[in-house]
């Protein structure tokens, strides 16, 4: 049985109109200590921190603070009242629904700067990794399937050969790796950014993960964008709504990285002040999208980059390690994109080459290409681009320029130069001769 046959706990709402999983799919809350997969002591000590660090005092408080239900959360403050950390402050108003208040005693605030020397981390109960693992492969990227129509409306601000589109389609729905590259200029981010927008499924991140008692945080909101329902609230995952609301529901997130990648971002990073540690970016890109932009030009050797990342690549498997020396797997689920201009045989060897699964050349575009590329753009800058002033580009200043090549970025380069170069004469924007010949002379390096 492969990893993506393997059953995993979750509950569905039904399938999008286009047959892809984009219902809200995730595990069901637990109904009890034992079903959180946590140990009951564990539990104990993030209440006991939780309270401390957050002031709460109502168990409906506590539960919004640890994403669990409330009858877990009493179950917990009657283990802590066992042991005399927490005693009851009695209730707040006279309401039949008054809910009983509760505070940390002397003891309890003392073990609750114990637990706190240990791990900073408090609120969100995390999950277990085996968890965690069920969940990303119910939700895995390989689940869900681009159409030419899906792609096609992701596409339609770029201007690609129907050559090209017959190779990115399968690519993207490959859920392995992607190699783009060609001379610069010629769209392979903005394909690698459109791939990224296709995906519209959704899946769930966790808070956070344990591991040997270690906190791992996972949902980054800088990466990881919450769903929001139909008035603009994020969805609050109710203790009736049968979700666990340890988990985020969020978009399939796509993960961007260029120059600025080093190995050990691709490693668990801990904050030694709190104890916490955070994700690597492949394990927030997990259901998603990982692109790795200006491959080669990292500080790390790109065949470094490539031995890292290739083996959890082909076998869906990554390997991360705790400081303790502790050793552990999760699943690899991303689509992994990686963009350069650099020839790739310049970048790697040959056999990392072939486990790269998908190769596509981005070329420069051909004239009839070119031409469709500068009427679209001239179109979104709300420009007309007239027969006279398009034959003036081809003939008078292409083809009179030494070693002048048409690439893909040249329409917009030329437009935004001319619409500040109208600015300046203070007229109105317009695609005329002379302006498209001054903003030509900043396309070039003149030795």
């Amino acid at each position: 049985m492969s990893a993506l046959q393997q059953p995993a706990a979750e509950l569905r709402l039904g399938a999008g109109p286009d047959g892809n999983r984009r219902e809200r799919t995730g595990p069901p809350a637990p109904q009890s200590v034992a079903g959180t997969g946590l140990e009951e002591g564990f539990l104990v000590d993030l209440l006991i921190k939780t309270l401390y660090r957050m002031g709460l005092e109502r168990p409906s408080e506590i539960s919004k603070a640890m994403k669990l239900p409330v009858t877990i959360v009493i179950k917990l403050i009657e283990a802590a009242q066992a042991l005399k950390l927490m005693e009851t402050l009695g209730q707040l108003g006279a309401s039949m629904t008054a809910e009983m208040r509760y505070a940390l005693t002397g003891k309890g605030r003392e073990w609750a700067l114990e637990a706190l020397a240990q791990s900073e981390w408090h609120g969100p109960a995390p999950i277990t990794l085996k968890s965690y693992a069920d969940q990303l492969i119910a939700q895995s990227i390989r689940r869900e399937r681009l159409t030419r129509s899906m792609l096609d409306s992701v596409f339609r601000e770029l201007t690609l050969s129907q050559e090209l589109m017959e190779k990115v389609g399968p690519a993207a729905n490959s859920g392995a790796s992607v190699l783009l590259y060609g001379p610069p200029g010629n769209g392979k981010s903005s394909i690698a950014e459109a791939i990224c927008a296709a995906f519209k499924g959704r899946v769930f991140f966790p808070h956070a993960l344990v591991v040997d008692k270690q906190i791992i945080t996972v949902f980054d909101p800088t990466v990881h964008h919450r769903i929001e329902d139909d008035e603009g609230e994020s969805i609050r995952l109710r203790r009736d709504s049968g979700y666990d609301r340890r988990y985020v529901l969020c978009k399939r997130p796509a993960v961007m990285t260029g120059g600025e990648l080093t190995l050990d971002r691709l490693d668990l990073a801990i904050n030694t002040v709190s104890r916490v540690y955070e994700a690597p970016m492949q394990l927030k890109a997990s259901g998603g999208v990982l692109v790795i932009d200006d491959f080669g030009r990292q500080r790390q050797s790109p065949q470094e980059l490539i031995n890292r990342l290739i083996i959890p690549l082909e076998s869906g498997v990554d390997y991360l390690s705790l400081l303790t020396g502790r050793k552990f797997q999760v699943p690899f689920d991303a689509l992994v994109v990686f963009s350069t201009n650099i020839p790739p045989k310049q970048l790697v060897d040959d056999a990392a080459l072939r486990r790269l699964r998908y190769k596509i050349l981005v070329d420069k575009p051909d004239r009839n290409t070119f031409i469709e590329i500068f009427y679209r753009t001239a179109k979104r800058f709300g420009l007309t681009l007239d027969q006279e002033t398009l034959v003036y580009v081809l003939t008078e200043l292409y083809a009179k320029e030494a070693g002048a090549e048409m690439h893909a970025y040249h329409p917009r380069f030329l437009i935004e130069q001319t619409k500040a170069i109208c600015a300046f004469e203070n007229v109105p924007a317009q695609l005329k001769p002379d302006f498209l010949r001054r903003a030509w002379g900043n396309l070039f390096i003149k030795e």
